[in-house]
């Protein structure tokens, strides 16, 4: 009978905290974030401080990062105790707890501290880390209104590649059964993946991150600014030609890309750990040096050495995501295909895009304006970045970050303009004879 009456009892309220699950988590649940790698599981776990210290008996008390620091011991033993991961055939992985910390966390009824906690399974060698059994059982042991919330972060194979995004994808729930009381483990399967969709995934991710890498976009930009014009006595003057001018934006780009692609693969392949706050700097250093040469000639007719160049530093910076990824040899090397792809896509789009505006400006007669005005934006879009990467945070690096949603619609507009600039020019009224 009283056997009857628990399971009676576990049943509601397992409903109970079913529901809570589903609308909007009012109550806190455990988060259990999955980091898929090709040798191993990195899992972020938060864990609401009060319902852990209900199933451990901790005193958190009212300073639980305090109480946290001198017991981290403790927790992680408990932890390690309620955590195993197995193969699909019994074998079981290796478990290890990393750094544990309190941190906030907010729902609809506010805010909350939760225990942050690392885990690091491994399966045994020549095992995959695609398929296994999570056992993990922290908390729900003793709290059964309580749930695990389980989400995959990052899965290269899956397509899931941008490790610092807050999109993941829900794989399951661990929670009391309301009808035994038991606790099932969660079986995982994300064999589904392949290498193909992984390229995929990179090369869209290549695409995005140019599109939304303002800097770079504008470096390149600017120094096609000046393409199609000719250098006398320390001046932009003249039309240089159609044909002249298309070959020269051909190789600026070119070198642009060599540059940046031999850069971006080697710092792949060798897996280096370049500093990100200096490369950063000298990126919009090469933009305010881009940005003077479209208003003075700097180095007329040395543009492309000069693409190609600072093209080196703008690949390191193109590096660093694929650095966070950890990616095995055949992954990386897939990775570094299709990211650069989707770069070049995006950046052949734009200047492809842009390219027929700037002639027919040139053309026109009517570009100085259009020159002065972009590489003035140029310089100081490039000051503004320079501040706020040496940790001075300014309205010119907002603005200037914005550029880049706005892009297309500054195109169209440099379009419709030189299109009417072509119009003025071509049935202006010829001057008078004398």
């Amino acid at each position: 009978m009283k056997s009857l009456a628990w399971k009676l009892v576990v049943a509601v309220l397992a409903v109970f905290a079913g529901a809570a699950a589903t609308f909007a988590h009012p109550m806190p649940n455990s988060l259990l974030l999955l980091d898929v790698f090709h040798d191993r599981v990195e899992a972020q776990i938060h864990i609401p401080i009060t319902d852990l210290g209900l199933a451990t008996g901790f005193d958190f008390g009212a300073d639980p990062s305090a109480f946290v620091a001198g017991h981290e011991p403790e927790i992680a033993d408990y932890l390690l105790t309620h955590t195993a991961a197995l193969a699909e055939d019994g074998t079981a992985w290796t478990v290890f707890v990393g750094d544990i910390s309190v941190e906030q966390a907010r729902t609809d009824a506010g805010l909350y501290a939760e225990l942050g906690a690392e885990l690091v399974l491994t399966p045994p060698p020549g095992l995959t880390t695609t398929a296994f059994v999570l056992d993990y059982d922290a908390v729900i042991h003793q709290v059964v209104t309580h749930a695990i919330l389980v989400s995959v972060r990052q899965d290269w194979m899956n397509g899931q590649v941008e490790p610092d995004s807050s999109e993941s994808t829900q794989v399951g729930v661990i929670q009391v059964n309301p009808v035994d009381g038991t606790i099932a483990p969660l079986s995982l399967d994300l064999s589904a993946g392949s290498y193909l969709t992984g390229f995929v995934h990179m090369m869209q991710l290549g695409m995005t991150h140019i599109a939304a890498g303002t800097d770079h976009l504008l470096f390149l930009l600017v120094l096609l600014l000046p393409a199609p014009l000719l250098a006398t006595s320390g001046a932009w003057r003249g039309y240089a030609g159609s044909q002249a001018s298309l070959w020269k934006i051909v190789r600026i780009v070119t070198a642009f890309t060599i540059g940046h692609s031999a850069t971006l693969v080697l710092a792949g392949l060798l897996r280096l750990e370049l500093p990100q706050q200096p490369i950063e700097v000298l990126i919009a250093l090469t933009i305010m040096i881009g940005a003077v040469h479209a208003l003075r000639p700097l180095f007329a007719g040395r543009e492309v050495y000069i693409a190609g160049a600072f093209g080196l530093i703008h690949g390191m910076a193109f590096s660093f995501t694929l650095a966070e990824l950890d990616l095995s040899t055949p992954q990386l090397i897939l990775s570094l295909l299709g990211f650069n792809l989707g770069i070049e896509l995006v950046q052949l789009a734009i200047v492809l895009a842009a390219m027929p505006a700037l002639l027919m400006l040139a053309r026109s007669g009517f570009y100085t304006p259009v020159r002065i005005a972009g590489g003035l934006t140029a310089l100081l879009a490039a000051i503004g970045w320079v501040a706020a990467r040496l940790g001075m945070n300014n309205p010119l690096a907002e603005m200037a970050d914005a550029l880049g949603a706005y892009a297309p619609h500054i195109i169209a507009a440099l379009t419709a303009g030189a299109v009417l600039a072509m119009l003025a020019s071509r049935y202006a009224p010829a001057p008078p004879k004398t």
